[in-house]
């Protein structure tokens, strides 16, 4: 059974992803980019764009609009997105059992999220989850900056730049492969764990904390 990461206090502060670990936000960002190209007259193609989720809002843009105006037309996307995207994307099953797991066990769970943190909230609050504390804007190796802060001693995400986040803050990397990386990539990246989906973290973390 994976141990606990370093001098981690126990219960276990644990760390989540948002996009495509707790929250299926690809009906929401699809919505909002179809209306970004409306309203910036710029073709996007969001299908495309909604299989991709996890780098900065910022990475994206760059196939789309001129450098010179990426970061303009990210504050405008931040702008629109509440009325887009928070009603239209759903909880992936198990996210709220995950996060009830945590607390029953006296743990504390924390998101950790590449998005903007203003709208990560909403959607948290929108769907009725309601973690520790949320940080947002932090990507890949950055996250390690909050999962330190707050001695995670596990982070759960989707994609392989989440279990670099891990690594770095020597926590324990949990990956889930509901989102656009695979099993494969995530073992590959060096992910302690790799889970189908949050459904079968609750099993997982009860084994985790017996043996903790």
């Amino acid at each position: 059974m994976a141990r606990m990461a370093i001098n981690a206090p126990f219960p276990p502060t644990v760390g989540f992803d948002l996009d495509m670990t707790l929250i299926d936000s690809r009906p929401g960002i699809r919505a909002c980019y179809l209306a970004l190209a409306e309203r910036t007259g710029t073709y996007i193609d969001a299908d495309l764009a909604v299989t991709r989720l996890g780098p900065p809002l910022v990475d994206e843009l760059l196939n789309w609009f001129p450098a010179e105006r990426v970061d303009e037309t990210a504050d405008l996307y931040r702008a629109m997105y509440p009325a887009y995207a928070i009603t239209a994307t759903p909880a992936l099953p198990g996210a709220r059992e995950a996060i009830a797991a945590v607390r029953e066990a006296g743990g504390r769970a924390i998101v950790v999220t590449a998005k903007y943190e203003p709208n990560a909230k909403l959607h948290l609050a929108h769907l009725g989850i309601e973690p520790d504390a949320v940080i947002g804007d932090l990507w890949a190796e950055q996250k390690a900056l909050a999962l330190r802060e707050h001695e995670a001693a596990v982070y759960v995400g989707d994609h392989v730049g989440d279990v670099r986040g891990a690594r770095t803050a020597g926590a324990l990397s949990v990956a889930v492969a509901s989102g656009p990386c695979d099993a494969t990539e995530l073992r590959e990246a060096g992910a302690d764990v790799v889970l189908t989906g949050l459904p079968e973290f609750p099993r997982w973390f009860s084994d985790y904390c017996s043996n903790g």
